[in-house]
């Protein structure tokens, strides 16, 4: 439980964690893996059903968050592609339609109109790893892209268009793995024999969706350094 404060709001509301097994049910003719499998056979039904999703992509797994409140229209979305279980007790029981039917409408098919400016830069990223063991190697390289590098300002009178290239890095550390998202010139300050990427050697391509500022504050030690 969070303490109550002026500065921070906790939405009441209960998220729960999706993974999708990569040996799992799929139609015919479907070669489709990774993101490109959860963009197309997850994340789109859902959007058609009004579903909210929050997705978080690591080097080893990629997790999918929706809400508690909406798993009814989860499992009947999923239910023809996956076979859905859930852990119980650490055990992984299947789940069937009629197990959380209760209270289900299927909404009626609907286009909704794009809100919010898309706008996608032409900067290539990568999704790599690091062996525990080397991170000490790069732990000044870390600290000097995560709170020293800065993208260079852009010039008076510029139009939101024009971004032609951005810079962006994310570390995450889950369950004792490492995965780290960079931009591909970013990725050239590390040593490449430290770095351990797709076999593909694959690169990835950013939507930004809406670009107004978060109102997030930098601050506390932490900011405090980097300053």
């Amino acid at each position: 439980e969070l303490p109550p404060s002026e500065f921070m709001q906790v939405a009441d509301s209960t998220w729960l964690v999706l993974s999708v097994v990569s040996n799992g049910r799929a139609p015919s003719g479907s070669q489709a893996t990774g993101v490109t499998k959860i963009a197309r056979s997850v994340i789109a039904p859902l959007a058609e059903h009004h579903v909210s999703v929050l997705m978080l992509s690591t080097y080893q797994t990629d997790f999918i968050l929706v809400r508690e409140r909406a798993l009814p229209v989860v499992i009947h979305t999923l239910a023809g592609e996956f076979d859905i279980y859930k852990e119980e007790s650490g055990e992984c029981v299947p789940v069937t339609c009629d197990d959380v039917s209760n209270g289900f409408l299927k909404p009626k098919p609907a286009t909704s109109p794009t809100l919010h400016p898309v706008q996608s830069p032409q900067t290539r990223f990568c999704i790599l790893t690091v062996a525990p063991d080397t991170l000490p190697a790069i732990a000044t390289m870390l600290i000097d892209v995560l709170f020293y590098s800065h993208s260079p300002p852009r010039e008076a009178g510029a139009s939101s268009q024009d971004l032609d290239s951005i810079t962006f890095f994310a570390f995450s550390l889950i369950e004792g793995y490492i995965s780290i998202v960079m931009d591909a010139e970013t990725q050239k300050r590390f040593p490449s024999d430290l770095l351990l990427t797709s076999s593909t050697g694959e690169l990835w391509r950013m939507v930004r969706i809406g670009g107004q500022p978060l109102g997030f504050d930098e601050c506390g030690i932490v900011a405090q350094i980097a300053e």
